[in-house]
């Protein structure tokens, strides 16, 4: 078997590879990747072994040993997707690392994560297994340094911790000060990132415990059933934009790499359409966030792709016969008397 990598993992490639003067198509085509894996669906996968020769010829062809470096510069939270979201989400920083070991074969079945505690200091370290031998430098600097600014978006900029590699440094450290801030070290035993056990307690600003499960349940259900249907991924897709207003049926069609009139098409044969699947998607996420009230109704709306509060209030007094304040209100009052019963 050969291991997967979703194809997001190219996002920006094409754009760095030519700062450096490269011809990204070339090299896709030279490392066995179709370059359609460029459009579309992130969700399309590629060899991780390939990646890995990618990356490495890509380094030798522009003359630098930093190209991993230079992509994990490019890349945000939302590169992982659905784990993404779901890291976004949760409490602490340890919660997140937790939830990325358990999840991150979803995006990436090469890259396996482990966290050690011990004498006051944590190490989150990554180990890249494929199962033919290649190099795979670049490929440890793009995940250290992917891991480096998820972490860092997650908790705050002012957050530094010690980023340690396996291998020799670069020639040139511009890159790796640019993006450590000088906090990196070479010729360790491990490639990882190291900080306070204390770290691990810190709170997630964005975290929102009921978004939380709801994304967790999600990426269970993907780990058990790997092979998602047509309506499973547009499902998905539109949990991911609808805060964006993204979720036109033509772009959502675009990105799984089929156009407007095939997507309604496959959709119908499972008796759906795509604005029955975006409706489910909303009820199911205001029917968890609602009750909430630490959530304004107005960032409510903003989540759920409404252009403004009276829009969101329209649709929902459509879908439930009753504004979102008397609903709200509806249903603490039956949590409140559950909770008195027991």
């Amino acid at each position: 078997m050969t291991d997967l990598i979703r194809s997001a993992c190219l996002s920006s490639y094409p754009e760095v590879a030519r700062s450096l003067g490269l011809d990204p198509l070339r090299l896709l085509a030279a490392a066995g990747i179709d370059r359609r894996s460029l459009d579309g669906d992130p969700d399309v996968r590629i060899s991780a072994g390939a990646l890995g020769r990618l990356l490495e010829s890509s380094a030798r062809a522009a003359g630098v040993d930093d190209f991993g470096l230079r992509l994990a510069e490019t890349r945000t939270l939302a590169v992982l997707g659905p784990v993404g979201l779901l890291v976004r989400e949760e409490a602490t920083v340890r919660d997140a690392l937790q939830s990325l070991m358990r999840y991150i074969p979803l995006h990436n079945e090469s890259l396996h994560l482990r966290l050690e505690e011990r004498d006051g200091m944590a190490i989150a370290s990554v180990e890249i297994r494929v199962r033919r031998p290649v190099p795979i430098r670049q490929g440890t600097e793009l995940t250290v340094g992917v891991l480096y600014r998820i972490l860092r978006q997650l908790v705050g900029s002012h957050w530094r911790p010690l980023v340690c590699f396996a291998h020799d440094a670069p020639k040139r450290r511009d890159t790796c000060r640019r993006l450590f801030g000088g906090r990196a070290e070479f010729g360790h035993d491990f490639n990882g990132i190291v900080c306070s056990r204390r770290d691990l307690d810190r709170p997630i600003p964005t975290s929102d415990p009921v978004l939380a499960r709801h994304a967790r349940r999600h990426l269970d259900s993907l780990l058990a059933r790997p092979d998602a249907s047509i309506a499973d991924k547009v499902r998905e897709l539109i949990f991911l934009q609808l805060s964006g207003g993204r979720c036109r049926a033509d772009l959502v069609a675009g990105q799984l790499g089929i156009d407007r009139r095939t997507l309604h098409r496959r959709l119908a044969r499972d008796n759906l359409s795509f604005s029955e699947v975006l409706e489910a998607v909303r009820t199911e996420i205001v029917t968890r966030a609602l009750p909430s009230r630490e959530r304004p109704l107005a960032a409510l709306a903003d989540m759920l792709g409404f252009s403004s509060l009276s829009a969101f209030s329209r649709w929902f007094h459509t879908r439930f016969g009753a504004s979102p304040t008397a609903w709200r209100h509806r249903t603490a009052r039956l949590q409140l008397a559950s909770a008195s019963s027991r």
